[in-house]
C-alpha cells in the first residue's frame, strides 16, 4: 500500500518503479514455484504485460502464464492487450529485442493459460497469426504448437475440412522448423479425425522425398548428416494413419507427376523413399547417429506393416533382412526394437518363411540378460510359430522354462499353453506338454490352463484321447509328492473318464481311488472339493469303491469348508433320496462344453498385453490344426445327432421342414383306446411350462415320440406365438392335429402347416421323420385373465396307436406387462391406495429343500425374476431391508373405454424373504382381482424354480 493509501484504477501500486515491480513479480513467481497459492499482486503483473519494454513484458507474460487462469476476472481487462501483441508484430520499445518478440510471448502465454473461454475467444487470432505472410518462422512455429495445445484441450475447436487449406499452406513453407511444428499439429489433428486430412498425403510424401532422396536440408537441421530425422519421423507416423488410402492408390497404378497434389502420383515416390531408407540405414559407430537413423528406419518398417499384404514383397524382404541384422547386434535397445518390429512384420502374409531363418537368433535372445529383450524374443517366437515348427519351438520354450526366472515364467507358461493347443496335430502331444508345464512350473499354471485341458479332452471323444489322458494323469498323480494342479486335473479326468482304463492292469477303480486319496491330507479346500466329486463318480461306477468312499463322506460332512461339507452331505444322501437310475443319471460324465470364439487363455493374454499386441493378434487367428479339429467335431456331432435323435423342435424356422399330404396314413385306429401323457413326463412338463412363462423360447413338452417347442414375443396387448411340433420317432406321425382353445379374453388368429388345424377328426397332416409341423398364433388380450389357454395335440403312430396330449400354452397375464419405474414415495402411496380383499393376493412359499441359503445373491436372482421374467419395473428405495423386492407394471389390453382409450390395469408386487425360515411371501395388488391372482401365481412358480 503506498504512503498516501491510494492505488491506480487498475489496482497497481504507483509507488513502484520498473525495477521494484519486476523484483516484486519475480518474488510472486518464486512463491508459486514453492507450491503456495498466490492470489495477490496480479495487477502488477498486468502492468508489466502492458509495458512497451521487452524486459518488463517478458517478466509480465512469464508471471501471467504461471499465476493466472483463463476464468480469472482480471483476464478480461488484459485480453485486448494480448490480442494486440499477437496481431501486431512491432519491436518492443527501443530494446534490441526482435520484432516478433511480443508475438512470441503472447502465443506462449495463450498456450499455457488454462480456461475454455480464453481458448474459444483467442484461437481464431492464433490461426490468423500462424498463416499470415507477415509472420516470421519463429512465430509460425510457436503458433502451430500453441494451436495443437488448444486443440487437445478442446478437440472440437478446429474444423478439419475448413482447416485443411491452411495446413496445406504451412506444408509448402521452406523453413524446416515451420514444417516440423506444422507436422506436429497435423499429426495431432489427424489422430482425432483421420478422414478430414487424407488429402494432405501428397504434401507429406513430397516433403519426405525432399529430405530422403534429394537431401534438401538446411545445415542447422542436419543431425549427424541425417536430414531432420524428427521431421522424417513425424511424416512417416502421419502416413501410417492411412494404410488403406495408400494401398488403394498403389493398386490404381498411376504414374508419378511433379505436382504433389496430383492424385496417386505420390505412391511411386513413397516406395522409392522407403527403399532408400531400408538400404542406406546401417549400424553406426556414433550412438547419436545410430539412434536417429534407427528411429527413422523403424517408422518406415511400421509403415510397411500398416500396408499389410498390399506392400511390395521386395520391401518386406528388405525390412526382414535388415531387422535380422539388428537382432544380432550387442546394443540392447536396437535388439529390443528389432525383435518388437519383426514380430509385427511377421503377421503379414508371406513373411512366415523368411522369418523362420532367424529362429536360432531369436532363441539366443531368449537367454538375454535384459528381461525386456527376453519378453520381446518370446513374443517373436510366439508369432513365428506355425504347424511346421510348432513342436520344436514349444519344446525349446519348455526346456528354457526350467532355467527361466520367475519374472517371465507366468507369461511363458501361458504362451506355451496357447501354442500347444493351437498347433497340436495330435492332442495327446498337447496333453503331454501341459503336464510338463505343471511339473516344471506348476505354481505359474493358472486354473484357466488346466480348465482348458479338461474342456478339450471332454469335447474330443474321437480316438483314444480321453483314455490316454486318464492313463497319463493316473501315472502323473501316483507319486506321493506331486503338484496341486496335477491332483486337480487328475481328479476331474479320472472321475469323468477313469472307466475307460479300469480294465487295464494297475488302473482299476479301487486303484484310482487309492492314488487320488493319498493326496487328501495335503490338498487345499478347492482340490478337496474336486476330489469329493471324483469319489462320488468312482463309487457310482465301481461297487468296490463304495466302502472306501463312505467314510470320507461321513467325516467330511462336518468339514469347516462349506463347499466340501455340502458336497459330501449331498453325495452321501443321494442314494437314499433317489432311485439307482436317477443317481446314475446325475453322476454320468459331463456333456461337451460350449465352444466359444475366444478361449479363456486368449482372453487372459489380451488382458495382459492389450489388443495391439502381436501375440494377441496371432492368438486370435485360427490355425489349420484348429480348423481341422473344429470340422471333425462338427462332423462327429452331426453323425451322433443323426444316429441318436433328430433335430430338435425348438430350433424353429431354421430347421428343414417337409410336410406330407393331409391324412397321410389311412390305417385303422381306435380312438377310444387313446394314449395320454406318461406320468413320468408330467413333472418335467409342468416345469417346462413354468419356465416358458418367463422366458422367450424353449421346449414345452418332450417324450420319445414328440417334441413341442415354443417361441413367443409380445408388444403391448399383442403377442406372436410360434409352436413347433418335431417328430422324434423313427416313423411318420399321421393324422397330426393341434386344437387351441378359444377364450373370451383373447382374440386369436391361427395359421399352420396344411392340415394341422383341421377340425375333422380324420384329417390332420403327416409329420415325417426328422421334420416339423408349425403353428403360428397372433393374439390380442382384451380383458384380464388368470389361466392359460389349452392346446390338445393328437396323432397316430405307425403301429396304429392314437395319442392325445392335453397341453397349455404359456400365454399368461405377465406376458402383456409393461414395466413402470416409480420412486419410493409414489410406490408406497399407490400400494396403500390398493388395500382391500378384492385387490390383494398374498401367499407364502417355502424355498425348495435343495435351494441354497437365502442371501443377497439369492435376492438378486429374485429381483431378476421380477424385472426380466414378470416384466415389472424395479422400485428402488421403498424396500426397508435387502430381503424385500418391489416392482410396478401396467397390464396392457386392447379394450377401449367410452373415450376410445385403451383400458390398462396398474399392478404392484412385493416379494419379502425370511432367511431364517427359508420362505418367501408374495403380495400383489392391482385394480382387478384376476390380475392380482395371475401375477401372484407366476411369481410363486418362478421363485420355486429360482
Amino acid at each position: 500500500m503506498p504512503k498516501g493509501g491510494k492505488l491506480n484504477d487498475d489496482g497497481s501500486n504507483p509507488a513502484l518503479n520498473t525495477y521494484k515491480r519486476k523484483k516484486y513479480v519475480w518474488k510472486l513467481v518464486y512463491i508459486h514455484i514453492l507450491g503456495y497459492e498466490v492470489d495477490f499482486g496480479h495487477p502488477e503483473v498486468l502492468v508489466l504485460v502492458r509495458s512497451s519494454k521487452y524486459g518488463e513484458k517478458n517478466v509480465g507474460y512469464t508471471a501471467l502464464s504461471l499465476l493466472m487462469r483463463g476464468d480469472d476476472p482480471m483476464m478480461n481487462s488484459i485480453r485486448s492487450d494480448i490480442v494486440k501483441d499477437l496481431t501486431k508484430p512491432t519491436a518492443a520499445g527501443k530494446s534490441s529485442a526482435p520484432a516478433d518478440a511480443a508475438q512470441a510471448l503472447a502465443i506462449c502465454a495463450i498456450a499455457n493459460i488454462t480456461g475454455l473461454e480464453l481458448i474459444q475467444s483467442m484461437h481464431t487470432e492464433v490461426v490468423q497469426t500462424m498463416v499470415a505472410k507477415s509472420s516470421s518462422a519463429n512465430v509460425k512455429k510457436k503458433a502451430a504448437l500453441c494451436l495443437l495445445r488448444l486443440a487437445r484441450t478442446n478437440p472440437k475447436l478446429v474444423a478439419g475440412r475448413d482447416f485443411v487449406t491452411q495446413i496445406a499452406q504451412l506444408l509448402q513453407d521452406r523453413h524446416l522448423g515451420v514444417l516440423t511444428s506444422s507436422m506436429s499439429l497435423l499429426y495431432g489433428l489427424a489422430s482425432q479425425a483421420p478422414n478430414e486430412y487424407e488429402s494432405l498425403i501428397p504434401y507429406a510424401v513430397h516433403i519426405l522425398g525432399m529430405l530422403v532422396l534429394k537431401k534438401a536440408c538446411a545445415r542447422e537441421y542436419l543431425y549427424y548428416r541425417t536430414p531432420s530425422p524428427w521431421l522424417q519421423i513425424k511424416l512417416l507416423k502421419f502416413l501410417q494413419l492411412y494404410p488403406h488410402a495408400l494401398a488403394q492408390a498403389a493398386d490404381s497404378g498411376t504414374t508419378p507427376e511433379t505436382s504433389p497434389a496430383n492424385g496417386s502420383a505420390h505412391i511411386s515416390q513413397l516406395t522409392n523413399i522407403i527403399s532408400k531408407i531400408l538400404t542406406e540405414t546401417d549400424v553406426s559407430d556414433s550412438i547419436n547417429k545410430s539412434n536417429a537413423d534407427h528411429a527413422v528406419l523403424f517408422e518406415a518398417v511400421n509403415l510397411i506393416i500398416c500396408w499389410g499384404s498390399t506392400s511390395q514383397q521386395a520391401l518386406r524382404d528388405g525390412a526382414m533382412k535388415l531387422l535380422g541384422k539388428f537382432i544380432s547386434v550387442r546394443e540392447p535397445n536396437i535388439r529390443y526394437l528389432g525383435l518388437m518390429t519383426m514380430a509385427k512384420l511377421a503377421q503379414l502374409e508371406g513373411s512366415g518363411e523368411s522369418i523362420k531363418k532367424h529362429q536360432a537368433t531369436v532363441l539366443v535372445s531368449l537367454k538375454d540378460a535384459d528381461i525386456s529383450v527376453r519378453r520381446r524374443a518370446l513374443d517373436l517366437l510366439f508369432v513365428m510359430c506355425d504347424t511346421d515348427n510348432a513342436e520344436r519351438i514349444v519344446d525349446e520354450l519348455v526346456a528354457h522354462l526350467v532355467i527361466a526366472d520367475a519374472a517371465i515364467r507366468e507369461e511363458m507358461v501361458l504362451k506355451i499353453a496357447i501354442l500347444a493347443e493351437k498347433y497340436a496335430t495330435d492332442l495327446r502331444w498337447y496333453v503331454d506338454t501341459i503336464l510338463k508345464l505343471i511339473s516344471i512350473s506348476g505354481d505359474h499354471v493358472s486354473d484357466a490352463i488346466w480348465h482348458r485341458v479338461v474342456q478339450i479332452v471332454t469335447n474330443h471323444p474321437q480316438g483314444d484321447l480321453q483314455a490316454y489322458t486318464a492313463a497319463t494323469l493316473l501315472v502323473a498323480a501316483s507319486p506321493r509328492r506331486c503338484h496341486e494342479t496335477t491332483v486337480r486335473v487328475a481328479a476331474y479326468i479320472l472321475g469323468e473318464f477313469g472307466f475307460l482304463i479300469a480294465e487295464r492292469p494297475g488302473m482299476s477303480g479301487e486303484e484310482q481311488f487309492r492314488i487320488l486319496h493319498q493326496h487328501w491330507t495335503t490338498a487345499d479346500p478347492a482340490t478337496r472339493a474336486i476330489l469329493v466329486s471324483s469319489y462320488a463318480k468312482l463309487a457310482n461306477l465301481y461297487e468296490e469303491c463304495r466302502p472306501l468312499v463312505a467314510p470320507v463322506f461321513a467325516k467330511s460332512m462336518n468339514n469347516v469348508d462349506v463347499e466340501i461339507q455340502q458336497r459330501s452331505a449331498e453325495y452321501a444322501a443321494m442314494r437314499e433320496a433317489f432311485s439307482p437310475e436317477a443317481v446314475e443319471d446325475l453322476l454320468r460324465e459331463m456333456p461337451p462344453f460350449e465352444e466359444k470364439k475366444q478361449s479363456a487363455l486368449e482372453q487372459r493374454l489380451r488382458e495382459k498385453e492389450g489388443d495391439d499386441s502381436a501375440a494377441v493378434v496371432k492368438a486370435a487367428r485360427p490355425s489349420a490344426a484348429e480348423r481341422k479339429r473344429a470340422a471333425q467335431s462338427a462332423a462327429a456331432r452331426v453323425a451322433e445327432e443323426i444316429q441318436s435323435r433328430p433335430q430338435t423342435a425348438d430350433e424353429g424356422p431354421a430347421s428343414p421342414m417337409r410336410n406330407g399330404a393331409t391324412g397321410g396314413n389311412d390305417s385303422e385306429f381306435d380312438r377310444s383306446q387313446k394314449v395320454g401323457i406318461p406320468k413320468e413326463v408330467i413333472p418335467a412338463m409342468r416345469k417346462a411350462f413354468s419356465n416358458l412363462c418367463t422366458s422367450p423360447s424353449g421346449v414345452l413338452f418332450e417324450n420319445a415320440l414328440l417334441q413341442v417347442g415354443v417361441k413367443h414375443e409380445y408388444v403391448g396387448a399383442q403377442g406372436r406365438i410360434s409352436v413347433f411340433f418335431g417328430n422324434l420317432s423313427k416313423a411318420p406321425l399321421s393324422h397330426f392335429r393341434a386344437d387351441v382353445e378359444e377364450r373370451d379374453h383373447l382374440k386369436m388368429q391361427k395359421q399352420g402347416t396344411q392340415g394341422l388345424l383341421d377340425s375333422d377328426e380324420n384329417g390332420g397332416c403327416t409329420v415325417a421323420v426328422r421334420t416339423q409341423a408349425k403353428m403360428l398364433l397372433s393374439v390380442e388380450v382384451v380383458a384380464p385373465f388368470d389361466d392359460a389357454p389349452a392346446m390338445r395335440v393328437s396323432f397316430v403312430t405307425e403301429e396304429g396307436e392314437y395319442h392325445e396330449y392335453p397341453l397349455r400354452l404359456p400365454i399368461v397375464a405377465t406376458c402383456f406387462m409393461e414395466p413402470v419405474t416409480l420412486e419410493a414415495g409414489a410406490f408406497m402411496q399407490r400400494w396403500r391406495s390398493l388395500e382391500g380383499q378384492d385387490r390383494e393376493c398374498q401367499e407364502v412359499v417355502k424355498a425348495p429343500p435343495n435351494a441354497p441359503e437365502i442371501d443377497e445373491e439369492y435376492m438378486d436372482r429374485i429381483a431378476s425374476i421380477i424385472t426380466n421374467g414378470l416384466k415389472f419395473g424395479r422400485c428402488i428405495g421403498c424396500d426397508p431391508t435387502p430381503w424385500t423386492v418391489s416392482g410396478a407394471a401396467t397390464f396392457r389390453t386392447a379394450a377401449k373405454d367410452m373415450n376410445g382409450n385403451n383400458i390398462n390395469v396398474g399392478c404392484l408386487v412385493r416379494v419379502e424373504a425370511n432367511p431364517q425360515a427359508g420362505a418367501f411371501r408374495v403380495t400383489t395388488r392391482t385394480l382387478h382381482p384376476l390380475c392380482s391372482k395371475a401375477v401372484k401365481n407366476v411369481a410363486l412358480v418362478s421363485i420355486k424354480l429360482a
